[in-house]
Protein backbone atom coordinates (compact mmCIF):
# COMPACT_ATOMS: atom_id res chain seq x y z
CA UNK A 1 0.00 0.00 0.00
CA UNK A 2 1.51 3.42 -0.93
CA UNK A 3 2.59 6.11 1.66
CA UNK A 4 0.25 9.35 0.92
CA UNK A 5 1.22 12.56 1.43
CA UNK A 6 -1.99 14.81 2.07
CA UNK A 7 -0.80 18.23 0.82
CA UNK A 8 -3.71 21.26 1.99
CA UNK A 9 -4.23 22.94 -1.63
CA UNK A 10 -7.14 24.86 -0.76
CA UNK A 11 -5.40 28.18 -1.23
CA UNK A 12 -4.91 27.61 -5.34
CA UNK A 13 -8.22 27.90 -6.04
CA UNK A 14 -9.16 30.80 -3.48
CA UNK A 15 -11.00 34.20 -5.12
CA UNK A 16 -7.28 35.49 -4.62
CA UNK A 17 -4.84 33.02 -4.68
CA UNK A 18 -1.89 35.32 -3.88
CA UNK A 19 2.14 34.62 -2.76
CA UNK A 20 0.82 31.33 -0.70
CA UNK A 21 -1.79 30.03 -3.59
CA UNK A 22 1.60 30.42 -5.88
CA UNK A 23 4.01 29.05 -3.78
CA UNK A 24 1.21 25.88 -3.20
CA UNK A 25 0.93 25.54 -6.53
CA UNK A 26 4.55 25.35 -7.40
CA UNK A 27 5.77 23.10 -4.72
CA UNK A 28 2.54 20.88 -5.18
CA UNK A 29 3.43 19.87 -8.66
CA UNK A 30 7.15 19.38 -7.24
CA UNK A 31 6.33 16.81 -4.68
CA UNK A 32 4.12 15.09 -7.09
CA UNK A 33 7.27 15.01 -9.74
CA UNK A 34 9.73 14.22 -6.93
CA UNK A 35 7.48 11.13 -4.95
CA UNK A 36 9.48 8.48 -4.12
CA UNK A 37 8.93 5.14 -4.74
CA UNK A 38 5.97 4.00 -3.17
CA UNK A 39 4.36 7.26 -2.26
CA UNK A 40 1.84 9.54 -3.89
CA UNK A 41 0.60 12.69 -3.00
CA UNK A 42 -3.63 13.65 -2.31
CA UNK A 43 -4.64 17.06 -2.62
CA UNK A 44 -7.22 18.54 0.35
CA UNK A 45 -9.92 21.36 -0.31
CA UNK A 46 -12.83 22.92 1.63
CA UNK A 47 -15.85 22.98 0.07
CA UNK A 48 -15.61 24.26 -3.45
CA UNK A 49 -17.03 24.61 -6.93
CA UNK A 50 -17.07 21.40 -8.77
CA UNK A 51 -15.58 23.60 -11.59
CA UNK A 52 -12.55 24.48 -8.70
CA UNK A 53 -12.69 20.27 -8.26
CA UNK A 54 -11.88 20.00 -11.73
CA UNK A 55 -9.11 23.02 -12.18
CA UNK A 56 -7.25 21.23 -9.17
CA UNK A 57 -7.38 17.89 -11.10
CA UNK A 58 -5.86 19.82 -14.81
CA UNK A 59 -3.75 21.59 -12.54
CA UNK A 60 -1.87 18.56 -10.76
CA UNK A 61 -1.84 15.51 -13.15
CA UNK A 62 -0.69 12.48 -10.95
CA UNK A 63 -2.59 13.49 -7.95
CA UNK A 64 -3.50 10.03 -6.22
CA UNK A 65 -7.10 11.71 -4.95
CA UNK A 66 -8.47 15.12 -4.16
CA UNK A 67 -10.14 15.14 -0.21
CA UNK A 68 -13.05 16.93 -0.31
CA UNK A 69 -13.80 19.22 2.81
CA UNK A 70 -17.66 19.06 3.86
CA UNK A 71 -17.09 22.53 4.82
CA UNK A 72 -16.51 25.58 2.96
CA UNK A 73 -13.15 27.56 3.37
CA UNK A 74 -14.13 30.34 6.09
CA UNK A 75 -16.05 27.61 8.04
CA UNK A 76 -13.08 25.30 7.79
CA UNK A 77 -10.57 27.93 8.50
CA UNK A 78 -12.76 28.21 11.85
CA UNK A 79 -13.35 25.05 13.05
CA UNK A 80 -9.13 24.32 12.26
CA UNK A 81 -8.68 27.68 14.39
CA UNK A 82 -10.80 25.82 17.32
CA UNK A 83 -9.85 22.56 16.96
CA UNK A 84 -13.46 21.53 16.45
CA UNK A 85 -13.18 19.14 12.96
CA UNK A 86 -11.42 16.34 12.56
CA UNK A 87 -11.52 16.45 8.74
CA UNK A 88 -9.26 15.52 6.55
CA UNK A 89 -8.43 12.91 9.19
CA UNK A 90 -4.74 10.94 9.65
CA UNK A 91 -1.84 11.02 7.89
CA UNK A 92 0.81 12.71 6.79
CA UNK A 93 -0.48 15.91 6.16
CA UNK A 94 1.67 18.92 4.76
CA UNK A 95 0.24 22.76 4.35
CA UNK A 96 1.77 25.32 2.56
CA UNK A 97 0.50 27.84 5.41
CA UNK A 98 -1.05 28.01 8.92
CA UNK A 99 -4.66 26.67 7.41
CA UNK A 100 -4.23 23.05 8.62
CA UNK A 101 -5.92 20.62 11.04
CA UNK A 102 -3.64 21.32 13.81
CA UNK A 103 -4.94 19.01 16.57
CA UNK A 104 -3.28 16.40 18.98
CA UNK A 105 -2.05 13.01 17.71
CA UNK A 106 -0.24 10.27 18.41
CA UNK A 107 3.43 11.00 17.39
CA UNK A 108 4.32 7.49 18.04
CA UNK A 109 1.81 6.15 15.26
CA UNK A 110 4.05 6.22 12.07
CA UNK A 111 2.98 8.38 9.39
CA UNK A 112 0.90 10.54 11.25
CA UNK A 113 2.44 13.78 11.21
CA UNK A 114 1.23 17.46 10.18
CA UNK A 115 3.43 20.13 9.22
CA UNK A 116 2.71 23.65 8.64
CA UNK A 117 4.11 26.51 6.61
CA UNK A 118 4.96 30.32 7.84
CA UNK A 119 5.64 33.27 5.23
CA UNK A 120 6.10 36.02 7.74
CA UNK A 121 5.03 37.23 11.07
CA UNK A 122 3.88 40.41 9.88
CA UNK A 123 0.57 39.53 12.64
CA UNK A 124 3.21 40.22 15.20
CA UNK A 125 5.67 42.95 13.83
CA UNK A 126 3.33 44.96 11.60
CA UNK A 127 -0.39 44.16 12.50
CA UNK A 128 -1.46 47.51 11.20
CA UNK A 129 -0.74 45.86 7.33
CA UNK A 130 -3.56 43.00 7.99
CA UNK A 131 -7.12 43.09 9.13
CA UNK A 132 -7.95 42.43 12.59
CA UNK A 133 -9.77 39.22 11.72
CA UNK A 134 -6.71 38.39 9.90
CA UNK A 135 -3.47 39.12 12.56
CA UNK A 136 -5.93 37.45 15.06
CA UNK A 137 -6.22 34.16 12.92
CA UNK A 138 -2.73 33.80 12.12
CA UNK A 139 -1.97 34.36 16.18
CA UNK A 140 -4.19 31.58 17.40
CA UNK A 141 -3.17 29.09 14.33
CA UNK A 142 0.73 29.58 15.36
CA UNK A 143 -0.23 28.70 18.77
CA UNK A 144 -1.87 25.83 18.05
CA UNK A 145 1.42 24.68 15.79
CA UNK A 146 3.30 25.25 18.62
CA UNK A 147 1.25 22.51 20.56
CA UNK A 148 0.59 20.47 17.66
CA UNK A 149 2.64 21.08 14.59
CA UNK A 150 5.60 18.22 14.24
CA UNK A 151 7.51 20.62 12.03
CA UNK A 152 7.31 24.35 10.78
CA UNK A 153 8.62 25.10 7.56
CA UNK A 154 9.90 28.90 6.61
CA UNK A 155 11.97 30.55 3.32
CA UNK A 156 14.37 31.58 5.10
CA UNK A 157 17.22 31.54 7.89
CA UNK A 158 16.14 35.12 8.40
CA UNK A 159 12.34 34.53 9.06
CA UNK A 160 13.85 31.27 11.23
CA UNK A 161 15.52 33.70 13.67
CA UNK A 162 12.42 35.98 13.59
CA UNK A 163 9.52 32.87 14.19
CA UNK A 164 12.02 31.81 16.85
CA UNK A 165 12.00 34.82 18.72
CA UNK A 166 8.09 35.30 18.71
CA UNK A 167 7.06 31.59 19.87
CA UNK A 168 9.12 28.62 21.71
CA UNK A 169 9.14 25.44 18.87
CA UNK A 170 12.53 24.03 20.14
CA UNK A 171 14.21 22.33 17.06
CA UNK A 172 10.67 21.94 14.52
CA UNK A 173 11.71 24.89 12.58
CA UNK A 174 13.11 23.49 9.12
CA UNK A 175 14.38 26.36 6.73
CA UNK A 176 13.34 24.48 2.80
CA UNK A 177 13.47 27.54 0.23
CA UNK A 178 11.24 28.76 -2.49
CA UNK A 179 12.07 29.33 -5.99
CA UNK A 180 10.13 31.54 -9.10
CA UNK A 181 6.69 30.71 -9.94
CA UNK A 182 5.76 28.33 -12.48
CA UNK A 183 5.16 29.56 -16.33
CA UNK A 184 7.69 32.67 -15.27
CA UNK A 185 9.15 32.70 -19.13
CA UNK A 186 9.17 35.64 -21.67
CA UNK A 187 6.71 34.32 -23.99
CA UNK A 188 6.68 34.51 -28.06
CA UNK A 189 3.70 37.20 -28.10
CA UNK A 190 5.91 39.51 -25.35
CA UNK A 191 5.78 42.54 -27.69
CA UNK A 192 1.71 42.17 -27.71
CA UNK A 193 2.02 42.52 -23.75
CA UNK A 194 4.49 45.50 -23.34
CA UNK A 195 1.85 47.33 -25.60
CA UNK A 196 -1.01 45.94 -23.66
CA UNK A 197 0.34 47.37 -20.62
CA UNK A 198 2.20 50.45 -21.55
CA UNK A 199 5.50 49.68 -20.42
CA UNK A 200 8.01 52.66 -20.96
CA UNK A 201 10.81 51.79 -23.05
CA UNK A 202 13.23 51.79 -20.43
CA UNK A 203 12.38 51.65 -16.37
CA UNK A 204 12.70 50.34 -13.13
CA UNK A 205 10.25 48.16 -11.62
CA UNK A 206 9.50 48.00 -7.82
CA UNK A 207 6.89 45.13 -6.25
CA UNK A 208 4.66 46.93 -3.15
CA UNK A 209 2.26 48.95 -1.86
CA UNK A 210 2.53 52.23 -0.60
CA UNK A 211 2.23 50.85 2.62
CA UNK A 212 5.78 52.87 4.47
CA UNK A 213 6.90 48.96 5.54
CA UNK A 214 7.07 47.90 1.76
CA UNK A 215 9.37 51.31 0.91
CA UNK A 216 8.10 52.02 -2.49
CA UNK A 217 7.46 55.68 -0.89
CA UNK A 218 10.81 55.51 -0.23
CA UNK A 219 11.80 55.22 -3.91
CA UNK A 220 9.82 57.52 -5.14
CA UNK A 221 12.02 60.28 -2.86
CA UNK A 222 14.77 59.01 -3.98
CA UNK A 223 14.07 59.20 -8.13
CA UNK A 224 12.89 62.96 -7.34
CA UNK A 225 16.53 63.53 -5.67
CA UNK A 226 18.66 65.93 -7.80
CA UNK A 227 20.73 64.21 -10.24
CA UNK A 228 19.05 61.31 -10.41
CA UNK A 229 18.34 59.73 -13.89
CA UNK A 230 14.68 60.25 -14.84
CA UNK A 231 13.91 56.78 -15.47
CA UNK A 232 10.19 55.84 -15.63
CA UNK A 233 8.90 53.45 -12.57
CA UNK A 234 6.32 50.54 -13.21
CA UNK A 235 5.01 49.65 -10.32
CA UNK A 236 4.36 46.16 -9.66
CA UNK A 237 0.84 46.46 -7.46
CA UNK A 238 -2.15 48.85 -7.07
CA UNK A 239 -2.80 52.69 -8.18
CA UNK A 240 -4.00 53.24 -4.57
CA UNK A 241 -3.01 52.02 -0.77
CA UNK A 242 -6.22 54.10 1.81
CA UNK A 243 -6.62 56.67 0.46
CA UNK A 244 -3.37 57.90 -1.56
CA UNK A 245 -2.47 57.67 -4.89
CA UNK A 246 0.77 56.08 -6.18
CA UNK A 247 0.17 59.44 -9.01
CA UNK A 248 0.08 61.94 -6.27
CA UNK A 249 2.73 60.17 -3.71
CA UNK A 250 4.77 60.55 -6.80
CA UNK A 251 4.44 64.09 -7.53
CA UNK A 252 5.19 65.45 -3.91
CA UNK A 253 8.48 63.54 -4.06
CA UNK A 254 8.96 65.38 -6.87
CA UNK A 255 8.66 62.81 -9.48
CA UNK A 256 5.93 63.58 -12.69
CA UNK A 257 3.04 61.30 -12.83
CA UNK A 258 3.80 60.21 -16.42
CA UNK A 259 6.95 58.46 -15.01
CA UNK A 260 5.24 56.31 -12.76
CA UNK A 261 3.14 53.04 -14.39
CA UNK A 262 0.93 50.79 -11.90
CA UNK A 263 0.50 47.35 -13.43
CA UNK A 264 -0.98 44.52 -11.97
CA UNK A 265 0.05 41.40 -14.77
CA UNK A 266 -2.68 38.72 -15.13
CA UNK A 267 0.17 35.57 -15.18
CA UNK A 268 3.18 35.11 -14.92
CA UNK A 269 4.32 34.99 -18.46
CA UNK A 270 2.99 38.81 -18.22
CA UNK A 271 5.66 39.41 -15.26
CA UNK A 272 8.20 37.59 -16.97
CA UNK A 273 7.96 40.34 -19.73
CA UNK A 274 7.93 43.64 -16.99
CA UNK A 275 10.73 42.21 -15.18
CA UNK A 276 12.59 41.25 -17.87
CA UNK A 277 12.46 44.29 -19.28
CA UNK A 278 13.09 46.32 -16.49
CA UNK A 279 16.76 48.27 -16.45
CA UNK A 280 16.59 46.92 -12.59
CA UNK A 281 14.67 45.75 -10.06
CA UNK A 282 14.28 47.44 -6.68
CA UNK A 283 13.11 45.48 -3.78
CA UNK A 284 12.76 48.35 -0.88
CA UNK A 285 10.72 46.81 1.66
CA UNK A 286 11.96 47.11 5.27
CA UNK A 287 10.88 44.03 6.77
CA UNK A 288 10.67 40.87 4.71
CA UNK A 289 10.74 37.56 5.83
CA UNK A 290 10.71 36.07 1.72
CA UNK A 291 13.01 36.83 -1.25
CA UNK A 292 10.96 35.35 -3.69
CA UNK A 293 10.80 38.60 -5.36
CA UNK A 294 14.34 38.95 -5.85
CA UNK A 295 14.85 35.28 -6.96
CA UNK A 296 12.48 35.88 -9.74
CA UNK A 297 14.43 38.70 -11.00
CA UNK A 298 17.55 36.73 -10.39
CA UNK A 299 16.17 33.89 -12.69
CA UNK A 300 15.49 36.67 -15.66
CA UNK A 301 19.13 37.74 -15.22
CA UNK A 302 17.55 41.25 -14.09
CA UNK A 303 20.25 43.43 -11.99
CA UNK A 304 18.90 43.74 -8.33
CA UNK A 305 18.63 46.43 -5.98
CA UNK A 306 17.45 45.81 -2.73
CA UNK A 307 17.80 46.64 1.12
CA UNK A 308 19.27 44.98 3.84
CA UNK A 309 16.23 43.73 5.22
CA UNK A 310 17.80 39.74 6.68
CA UNK A 311 15.63 38.15 4.35
CA UNK A 312 16.77 40.17 1.29
CA UNK A 313 20.41 39.97 2.27
CA UNK A 314 20.34 35.60 2.74
CA UNK A 315 18.63 35.60 -0.44
CA UNK A 316 20.65 37.46 -2.29
CA UNK A 317 24.29 36.67 -1.17
CA UNK A 318 25.90 39.52 -2.86
CA UNK A 319 24.50 39.14 -5.95
CA UNK A 320 22.20 42.49 -5.76
CA UNK A 321 23.48 46.05 -4.49
CA UNK A 322 22.50 45.73 -0.70
CA UNK A 323 21.29 49.21 0.43
CA UNK A 324 21.26 49.53 4.36
CA UNK A 325 17.87 50.75 5.23
CA UNK A 326 19.10 52.55 8.77
CA UNK A 327 17.27 54.76 11.37
CA UNK A 328 17.13 58.28 11.77
CA UNK A 329 17.10 59.21 7.53
CA UNK A 330 19.53 59.06 4.60
CA UNK A 331 17.79 55.69 2.92
CA UNK A 332 16.48 57.57 0.65
CA UNK A 333 19.91 58.80 -0.71
CA UNK A 334 21.38 55.84 -0.59
CA UNK A 335 18.52 54.32 -2.95
CA UNK A 336 18.99 57.37 -4.81
CA UNK A 337 22.82 56.72 -5.20
CA UNK A 338 22.22 52.93 -6.45
CA UNK A 339 19.27 53.58 -8.75
CA UNK A 340 22.08 56.24 -9.83
CA UNK A 341 24.91 53.80 -10.41
CA UNK A 342 22.95 51.02 -12.35
CA UNK A 343 21.13 53.38 -14.46
CA UNK A 344 24.30 55.30 -15.57
CA UNK A 345 26.65 52.44 -15.70
CA UNK A 346 26.36 49.25 -18.02
CA UNK A 347 29.23 47.73 -16.26
CA UNK A 348 27.34 47.59 -12.68
CA UNK A 349 24.70 46.82 -14.42
CA UNK A 350 26.34 43.54 -16.18
CA UNK A 351 28.10 42.69 -13.17
CA UNK A 352 24.59 42.64 -11.17
CA UNK A 353 22.94 40.99 -14.06
CA UNK A 354 25.69 38.03 -14.38
CA UNK A 355 26.05 37.31 -10.57
CA UNK A 356 22.04 37.10 -10.28
CA UNK A 357 21.40 34.62 -13.04
CA UNK A 358 24.23 32.50 -11.27
CA UNK A 359 22.82 32.87 -7.83
CA UNK A 360 19.20 32.27 -9.27
CA UNK A 361 21.09 28.45 -10.10
CA UNK A 362 20.38 28.26 -6.02
CA UNK A 363 16.82 27.70 -6.19
CA UNK A 364 14.72 24.77 -7.55
CA UNK A 365 11.29 23.70 -6.94
CA UNK A 366 12.27 20.19 -7.40
CA UNK A 367 14.83 20.76 -4.75
CA UNK A 368 12.54 22.25 -2.13
CA UNK A 369 10.05 19.13 -3.01
CA UNK A 370 12.86 16.60 -2.51
CA UNK A 371 13.87 18.21 1.15
CA UNK A 372 9.86 18.10 1.88
CA UNK A 373 9.69 14.75 1.73
CA UNK A 374 12.77 13.88 3.45
CA UNK A 375 11.18 16.34 6.62
CA UNK A 376 8.37 13.88 6.37
CA UNK A 377 10.63 10.54 6.23
CA UNK A 378 12.66 12.17 9.01
CA UNK A 379 9.70 12.60 10.87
Amino acid sequence: MPTTLRVIVDQVVAPVPGPIGRYAEALTRALIETAPRGCQVEGVVSSSLPSDYERLLEAFPGLSGLYRSSLARRELAAAWQFGLTTSPGGGMIHAPSLFAPLRRHDRTVPGEQVVVTVHDVLAWTHPESLTSASVAWQKAMLKRARRHADAVVVSTHALAERLASIVDLGDRIRVIGTAPRSGLVVPADAREIVERLALPAEYLVVEGTLEPRKGVVDLLRALGRPGVPEIPLVVLGPQTWGEQHVSTVAEEAGVAPSRVVAVEPDDAAALAVVLAGATALVAPSHDEGDGTSLIEAFSLGVPVIHSDTPAYAEVAADAGIEVPVGVGGGYVDRLAAAVTAVVEQPDVAERLSIAGTDRAHAFDWRDSAERVWQLHADL
